[in-house]
């Protein structure tokens, strides 16, 4: 058998055929979807696993991973924590963050936290549930714990919420000239 020679048929070329369009059937038009975020500031964003524990089983349940979130409302400066599974989006966790709320260390991990919500309603109705949130390492576990302080605090008025920057005044500080006492300093350090 020649190495050449073609396995199947002859060794005619394949002609490539021409880019073929097909109209839609039916027409689609675009929907806007609203999360209900939009009147809100994320001051926080983290990756996270949530449990919830079942009284009745007496175990702990996964309620989903995903990113959680601490959301500052524009009008009414409060603090909601906001938890929504991967790929679906649907929502693990929702309640504002209370003055009555501690966060206390699950034991035998220095990466996760066990708290109490008397509002979560992330199932449609307020339900009084015990949370824990689990973090990839016990860095980010200790974040969340200053961010939730800081959200309570803010919530419960001891403290006043960070001012939001304008989109463009956030890219103007981007974008500052370098002074020209920094750029002596830069050229100085070159010639040594």
């Amino acid at each position: 058998m020649d190495i050449n020679s073609p396995l199947f048929g002859s060794q005619e070329e394949v002609e490539e055929s021409p880019d073929i369009h097909f109209e839609p059937v039916i027409k689609l038009e675009v929907v806007e979807v609203k999360t209900m975020e939009e009147d809100e500031d994320v001051l926080y964003k983290t990756r996270a696993r949530l449990f919830r524990y079942d009284k009745q089983l007496k175990e702990w349940k996964e309620r989903g991973t995903g990113d959680v979130k601490f959301l500052l409302h524009k009008q009414t400066k409060k603090i909601r924590l906001l938890m929504r599974r991967d790929k679906t989006f649907k929502i693990c966790a929702n309640h504002l963050v209370s003055s009555d709320m501690n966060l206390s260390p699950n034991i035998g991990s220095d990466r996760s936290w066990v708290y109490n919500v008397t509002a979560d309603v992330s199932d449609g109705e307020p339900k009084a549930e015990t949370l824990a949130i689990r973090f990839a390492n016990a860095e980010n576990a200790q974040i969340f714990k200053e961010k939730f302080e800081q959200a309570k605090d803010i919530n419960s008025g001891k403290v006043s919420p960070p001012e939001k920057k304008d989109e463009e005044e956030e890219k103007k500080e981007e974008k500052k000239p370098v002074k020209e006492e920094e750029k002596k300093e830069e050229t100085t350090a070159e010639k040594a």
